[in-house]
């Protein structure tokens, strides 16, 4: 089999072309690859389905890895190249926008992994899209830019830790793979990637209604640099007076500020916030 490189370059030759509107970039490494397909394939049997494939330069081993593989492409440029060059395998490929993407209209009540080189100007939608259906995930392996991957695995106090860090590790255990320098695709974006695996599991003694739990997260985001009593209020829509009760008795000192609180301080701020108010 030819290299990533070497196939990729055979591509663009016959006329392939990156889409810098679609946030295309082909991954060339040989070895990222290898990492990405030993993070991913864990049993043959597991249903896999990888976004964003491009040229196909992982598609084409991934599809023999495993009994069937879907992969999700927009581009018809490209499901034109997909369907001359990996024909023959285990691969059904899904002109859509990954948006919409119904993974239990794909494989049922099964739970299947997911594998993509997320286009970095929707990584967030994409992921949270993802997270949404993870009744039927077991995991995920994604590239995404390296600043992304930072704050995916963020912890409490640090300037990465945000609501996507929290949306991600109430519903996932993030872990780095390996980082990826730009010389790694073509054409070269201007910012480093990393590759992070995403193990789907609840998060332990998650006991809070979701939908109250982000409301409040996402107030106490809404004026970052403000204390939590102020981003609250505002947030929330409630006196001052009113939110420093709520603080108060879930324990919380109303002068720290949004990123300094750990997920179980945001639950019992929840429990306070829906036994107060609603």
């Amino acid at each position: 089999m030819e290299n990533a490189a070497d196939y990729t370059r055979r591509l663009l030759k016959r006329g392939a072309k990156a889409h810098k509107s679609l946030g295309q970039n082909f991954l060339m490494d040989d070895q990222v690859i290898s990492e990405i397909i030993e993070s991913s394939v864990l049993d043959p049997n597991v249903p896999m389905i990888e976004v964003g494939p491009g040229l196909g330069v992982l598609t084409r081993i991934l599809a023999r890895e495993v009994h069937k593989l879907w992969a999700v492409e927009l581009d018809k440029s490209k499901v034109e190249i997909l369907q001359r060059e990996l024909q023959g395998l285990p691969l059904e490929i899904l002109v859509m926008d990954a948006l919409k993407l119904n993974l239990k209209e794909i494989w049922g009540d099964q739970k299947g992994f997911l594998v993509g080189n997320l286009p970095y100007y929707i990584t967030s939608p994409l992921l949270m899209h993802f997270l949404e259906q993870k009744e039927s995930l077991m995991g995920m392996t994604v590239m995404v830019q390296k600043e992304v991957a930072d704050r995916l695995a963020a912890k409490p106090g640090s300037k990465a830790y945000g609501i996507l860090s929290i949306a991600v590790q109430v519903a996932a255990e993030p872990e780095k793979i390996c980082d990826v320098s730009p010389q790694a695709f073509w054409p070269s974006p201007k910012v480093h990637s990393a590759v992070v695996r995403l193990n789907l599991r609840p998060y332990p003694g998650f006991q809070v209604n979701t939908g109250d739990f982000f409301k409040v997260v996402k107030a106490a985001f809404s004026q970052r640099r403000k204390t939590l009593g102020n981003s609250l209020s505002s947030g929330l829509g409630l006196d001052k007076k009113v939110v420093g009760g709520i603080l108060q008795q879930a324990g919380i000192d109303e002068q720290r500020r949004a990123e300094t609180l750990s997920i179980e301080e945001y639950q019992m701020l929840t429990q306070v916030y829906v036994e107060k108010l609603i």
